[in-house]
């Protein structure tokens, strides 16, 4: 089977390593990225100019053309593009931010036309109210494992002897509350006997986060949204207990993960990282995220892309993909 990719962050970690799961499925896939440089944004994500997506429609039309099966649209932004060409069945991931954010109301537009619509949680099944798969982004559970936390410390020249609290992601990022991350953190210090360190890693390489997460005593998440978190998942691999703020399905994700805590308020939020920190043990993620492995995640991608071909006169999906406790390790 040959797939046409169209991607707004073709180099993202967990766009490569989506790819590279899909071939292993046997699936031959072509990226094409929309052009033209990415600036900041208000909320945080990067936006491209009308001519950049202009040009975007007129290469995904010429390459259509080609010798594929589907064409496969991540992100919300692409659907037009992908839509546009009138030959290939067109399976479109939403993966968050555009569906939730500014542009959901396009995203929301455009599902309604794919040939299957592919969503990361059941909360974003919900708002897109439509026929949809729920397949969320696998973790590496082979990059991303547990590993002593000293010499991760030393590692990453982090004192092991406090609490080192991981928040992965821009400082700047409104979506990402950096802020509350901070008076959490304040607060927790008020209260607990010891140091705390609230620790930001972003913009490192990606196989270098399991370091800083076998480092940190927790991963703390303040999100305003979210869609399915990788960040969260990687931390469940690592072992490293999750306090995070009700986004995505972050609820469900560390339902049945100890110690781990998902609060709605600040005070919430103190109370599940100060428990986290007084205990100071690892959590039992791993265990919990074995059933969402690059494996799994490429089969049920591939799954996708079958019906969309057997189906394209009349598609017919289902609401979610349910999933059952895998081995994968």
């Amino acid at each position: 089977m040959r797939v046409l990719n169209l991607a707004t962050s073709q180099d993202a970690e967990f766009f490569q390593l989506q790819v590279r799961a899909l071939e292993r499925q046997g699936i031959e896939g072509t990226t094409l990225g929309v052009p033209g440089d990415q600036e900041p944004t208000d909320d945080g994500m990067t936006s491209r100019s009308v001519a950049d997506y202009l040009r975007f429609h007129t290469r995904v039309l010429r390459r259509s053309l080609d010798a594929y099966d589907v064409v496969h649209a991540n992100y919300g932004l692409t659907a037009p593009a992908a839509l546009s060409q009138p030959t290939r069945p067109v399976v479109l991931s939403l993966w968050g931010s555009d569906l939730l954010g500014e542009f959901g109301w396009l995203s929301r537009r455009c599902a309604r036309r794919a040939d299957a619509v592919i969503v990361m949680s059941a909360e974003m099944a919900d708002v897109l109210d439509a026929d949809c798969h729920v397949i969320p982004h696998g973790v590496d559970l082979k990059q991303f494992r547990p590993f002593p936390r000293r010499t991760a410390c030393e590692t990453v020249g982090w004192d092991h002897d406090v609490g080192n609290v991981l928040f992965p992601y821009p400082e700047q990022s409104p979506v990402k509350n950096y802020p509350r991350a901070e008076r959490v953190v304040d607060a927790v210090r008020d209260r607990l006997d010891g140091d705390v360190e609230l620790r930001t890693v972003y913009g490192v390489p990606h196989a270098r986060m399991p370091v800083y997460m076998n480092a940190a005593d927790a991963l703390l998440v303040t999100s305003r949204r979210e869609g399915s978190p990788n960040t969260v998942k990687e931390a469940m691999a690592c072992n490293l207990p999750v306090v995070a703020t009700d986004v995505g399905d972050v609820r469900e994700r560390l339902d049945g993960v100890t110690p781990s805590h998902v609060r709605r308020t600040d005070g919430g939020l103190v109370d599940g990282l100060l428990d986290v920190l007084e205990r100071g043990s690892q959590s039992n993620g791993r265990a919990v995220v074995r059933s969402l492995g690059l494996e799994r995640m490429g089969r049920d991608i591939r799954a996708v892309y079958e019906s969309a071909l057997d189906e394209r006169s009349a598609p017919s999906v289902v609401r979610t993909v349910e999933r059952n406790p895998g081995t994968e390790d």
